[in-house]
This record gives C-alpha cells, sequence and structure tokens, in this order.
C-alpha cells in the first residue's frame, strides 16, 4: 500500500498534543461545559472547518455528561491567502436552525487574531441566542488583534503554524489524529480557513 503523502514526517512536524492527550482534555472541558448547561440540553454552533473533529469528540464527551446536544454550523473565515488572517471577515455556510431564546455554546477551533470569534458571537447575539458561550480548541494569544477570550480552552499555544486534527495547511493534513507544528519550508502555498 502506497503511504500517504500527507502523513507526519519527523523532518516537516513536530507533535504538540498527542490524541491521547487531546481525548483527556476534551473530557475535561465537557465536565467544564456541562456546570453551565442548565435543562440537560445544548446548542453548539461549530465554525467550520477546521472545527469538525473537535465537534465530534466534544459531542461524544458531553453525552457522557448526560447532556444532549443539538449541532449546526457556521462558515466563517477571516484567513486569506497564506498563514495570516486577511482581517476581513466573510460567512460561507449561514446556520439552519432558530436561536432565539436558547443557550449557545460557539466552538471553533483555534482563537487566533479573535476577529472570527468577536463575528460570529456577534451575530449569534443578533441571531437571539441565549447565554452564549464560547469554546475554542486552542488559544494562541500572541495574534490576538482585539480584546477577547475564550470562556472555554483546550491547550494555548505558541505563535506557530499548527495541523492535525482538523486543523489543515492547503486541505492537507485534517486527519492526522494529533495536534503538531507545521515547520518551515513545508508548508503549502495556501491556508484555507477555520
Amino acid at each position: 500500500m502506497k503511504p500517504c503523502s500527507t502523513t507526519r514526517r519527523p523532518d516537516d512536524m513536530k507533535i504538540l498534543f498527542s490524541a491521547a492527550r487531546i481525548r483527556r482534555r476534551l473530557d475535561r472541558l465537557a465536565e467544564e461545559i456541562a456546570h453551565h448547561v442548565s435543562n440537560r440540553e445544548l446548542i453548539i454552533v461549530a465554525i467550520l472547518k477546521g472545527s469538525y473533529v473537535f465537534l465530534a469528540d466534544l459531542s461524544r464527551s458531553l453525552a457522557r455528561q448526560d447532556i444532549h446536544v443539538i449541532v449546526d454550523f457556521l462558515g466563517i473565515s477571516s484567513y486569506g491567502s497564506g498563514t495570516t488572517s486577511s482581517g476581513k471577515v466573510r460567512i460561507r455556510h449561514d446556520l439552519s436552525i432558530p436561536l432565539k431564546g436558547k443557550p449557545v455554546l460557539l466552538l471553533d477551533d483555534i482563537l487566533d487574531t479573535g476577529l472570527t470569534l468577536r463575528h460570529a458571537t456577534d451575530l449569534l447575539r443578533r441571531r437571539g441566542a441565549h447565554n452564549i458561550r464560547t469554546c475554542v480548541l486552542l488559544d494562541k494569544p500572541a495574534r490576538r488583534r482585539i480584546p477577547i477570550e475564550a470562556d472555554h480552552v483546550g491547550f494555548t499555544v505558541a505563535d506557530t503554524f499548527v495541523v492535525g486534527y482538523g486543523l489543515d495547511y492547503n486541505n492537507r493534513y485534517r486527519h492526522l489524529p494529533h495536534i503538531a507544528e507545521l515547520r518551515a519550508g513545508s508548508k503549502p502555498a495556501v491556508r484555507t480557513g477555520t
């Protein structure tokens, strides 16, 4: 069988968080989040595309906490070409369920500049969501452009480019079960966004 060209190679990646460590952290996150859910039901709005793996695993962890999860997706991005945010936020896929008066957990893969999370939070508020809490898999505070913090954070990372566990570079590496730093010289030319 021919090896996949996007599997981890020791010369271009450094594993930051193993699959086992991610699973343990998500179980703890689910416990934290469950304390804020009053009626055992929660709407999760996941920002596409990078949060889909995080969403699936966190939903299972929440189910073990006896939380019924309803899921919707928001396609929103502030990335253009390259590895830095363009500063322009665009909606690519809108919500499909009403949020008025309902508690919502806004889920994203990475809190970087803060522009995407702020825009999405403001959008949910305008749609009438009640008690919006935010949860990010990774927080990269060194890149923040606006003052915003997530209510729940999986891991804090340095100002480095990370892939795996749903995070991509040019639609590569999302399938990796761990989160790794993609080192210079191994990066494709374009980042597709969150």
